[in-house]
């Protein structure tokens, strides 16, 4: 295997805004655009290689399912995490072999899973006893992995409760997989996106590791841990480099499965986010009355045009302009839809140019994950983010 170590992550970030900036900045946009620098995106997949060692990376396509970044990663041996049909198929388009697709969805329609067999696609999660059946109807001989629960989650954006089965019910999966003619391999959980420093992963981490002994000693042949995602792009709160903090993952993960032959990392936000900055329009500033404390900032994009992740103002997000030189204030940040929900940052205001009017520019940046697969299609008529790669 070969490693790619990566120099200083804070000279990437400074080349790859200075891109992104010197690209933005000779271009008008009519509408909210997204703007990716595919080379960062390599720049970050190379850093967190070299911290993961001999984990696989399945880049979690739902992050951002551009085109350009598929075919890049494919070049780059990375391995990918689907989550649909559409999302199988996009990667088969742009090379990647079957053999390093997962269908990672626990969810999943019988007809997708029967045509994903059919594409060579081997590897299925499932955390119910009905997914496994509807596998093994479809996919007969297939490998599972049988995802986890994580009740309580670290993350900035957690993933609890929807996904995973506990401790009891996934040593009962593993037998009926192996009941049903299913090659069960071993688990996966999601310790929660944005999971912003590395030691938050040790009391997840405790707790499965006590699953995969109790699997073990039931007498099952595990060969696979898919420690999902988490791994973290910069919001305003301080980060390791992708480089170090996958490592420090990596120590911990060995030392509580030394024996695992199989590792796989399936991050996505901190592959993409940090390649890519939104370019929207200031569209209003008002106050609703004398005794208002703060301004309100309407955005041409809100929550249902890319930016549905402020939901409960979990991801913070930066804004730049080109008054920041002037004094700033606090302001309501809001979407431009005919929506009461569509108020990006209340509870904690976000600092503005008082000087800021309509027209003006407004960067957001770190915004390459979770936005371009956010955003609606025409809600109230505004236009889907649109997005470019250079």
């Amino acid at each position: 295997m070969t490693v790619h170590f990566a120099p200083d992550a804070a000279l990437f970030a400074v080349a790859s805004t200075s891109r992104l900036d010197a690209y933005v900045a000779t271009r008008r946009f009519d509408k909210p655009t997204l703007v990716m620098d595919l080379d960062r995106v390599e720049t970050q997949y190379r850093a967190l290689h070299a911290g993961l060692g001999r984990a696989d990376i399945h880049y979690a396509v739902k992050a951002n399912p551009a085109r350009q970044i598929i075919a890049r990663l494919v070049d780059l041996g990375s391995h990918f995490d689907a989550a649909s049909r559409a999302e199988i198929a996009l990667c088969l388009e742009e090379g990647a072999d079957p053999s390093e697709v997962s269908f990672g969805n626990t969810i999943k329609r019988a007809s997708d899973i029967a045509w994903a067999r059919d594409q060579g696609i081997t590897l299925f999660a499932a955390d119910a006893a009905e997914e496994l059946e509807k596998i093994a109807e479809n996919a007969p001989g297939a490998s599972v992995y049988i995802r986890l629960v994580v009740e309580t989650s670290p993350g900035d954006w957690p993933l609890s409760r929807k996904f995973g089965c506990d401790r009891d019910m996934a040593l009962r999966l593993l037998d009926m997989a192996k009941a049903l003619g299913l090659n069960p391999v071993g688990f996966s959980f999601h310790v929660g996106s944005q999971t912003r420093h590395a030691e938050m992963w040790v009391p997840t981490l405790d707790v499965m590791a006590g699953i995969w002994q109790a699997a073990i000693d039931a007498g099952h042949d595990l060969t696979m841990l898919n420690i999902g995602g988490g791994f973290p792009a910069f919001h305003g709160e301080p980060i390791d480099t992708p480089t170090l903090y996958a490592a420090k993952v990596m120590e911990m993960v060995e030392a509580r499965f030394p024996d695992v032959p199989r590792i796989m990392a399936e991050p996505g936000r901190g592959m993409v986010a940090e390649a890519g900055v939104i370019v929207a329009e200031v569209l209003l500033v008002s106050r609703k009355s004398d005794r208002d404390m703060h301004r309100w900032v309407y955005l041409d994009i809100g929550r249902f045009s890319g930016l549905a992740e402020t939901e409960g103002e979990a991801i913070r997000y930066q804004f730049d302009t080109a008054r920041d030189g002037d004094p700033m204030g606090a302001c309501i940040l809001a979407g431009p839809s005919c929506d009461s929900a569509d108020v990006l940052y209340e509870k904690r205001p976000v600092l503005l140019p008082q000087t800021l009017r309509a027209g003006d520019r407004v960067l957001i940046r770190n915004t390459g994950a979770y936005t371009s697969t956010y955003s609606s299609v025409c809600f109230n008529g505004f236009p889907p983010l649109d997005v470019v790669v250079i």
